[in-house]
């Protein structure tokens, strides 16, 4: 049987290795067990390690939980804009899982203002939202008039009747 100390140890690991850029995963897990820190943090390693952040989409169930990975991101960029450079070096190192190198702690200080720059923010968004807008810019190849409307709850009710 494993002790609490083992079964967090192995959790940091596997966390760690969920938001490693460089591998793809799917991560399935409870509620409250961290997953959007994995996933922001999977975005932050993508950001230092090069991505462009107008590049990157980032899908959720929820807007609670977009919002909430916008808001993360946003506050760990400006943090790592202001912060003195040893505090930001153990910052990217665990991170990253590694020393970080000097293009990585330079571009970790100006990527705040390059998030900033990208016009309509990054694209953190809902799954149901993604297809809409997939929808919108294709919808002649998903058969589907161009000016289409969705129906919210209230129309399909009436239409059931």
């Amino acid at each position: 049987m494993l002790d609490d100390n083992t079964l967090i140890e192995q959790a940091v690991l596997d966390q760690r290795s969920a938001a490693d850029p460089t591998s793809s995963v799917w991560v399935l897990a409870s509620a409250g067990t961290g997953k959007t820190k994995v996933l922001t943090d999977r975005v932050l390693s993508l950001l230092v390690t090069g991505s462009e952040p107008h590049k990157l989409i980032c899908l959720t169930f929820t807007r609670a939980a977009a919002a909430e990975m916008e808001d993360r991101i946003s506050e760990q960029l400006g943090k790592w804009s202001m912060m003195e450079d040893q505090d930001l070096e153990i910052d990217l190192k665990l991170l990253l899982g590694e020393k970080p190198n000097n293009d990585q702690i330079l571009r970790a200080r100006q990527l705040f203002a390059q998030v900033l720059e990208v016009p309509g923010g990054m694209h953190i968004q809902t799954i149901h939202a993604f297809c809409q807008s997939l929808l919108r810019r294709f919808p002649l190849e998903a058969n589907i008039a161009p000016h289409f409307t969705l129906m919210d709850d209230r129309d399909a009710s009436e239409l059931l009747l």
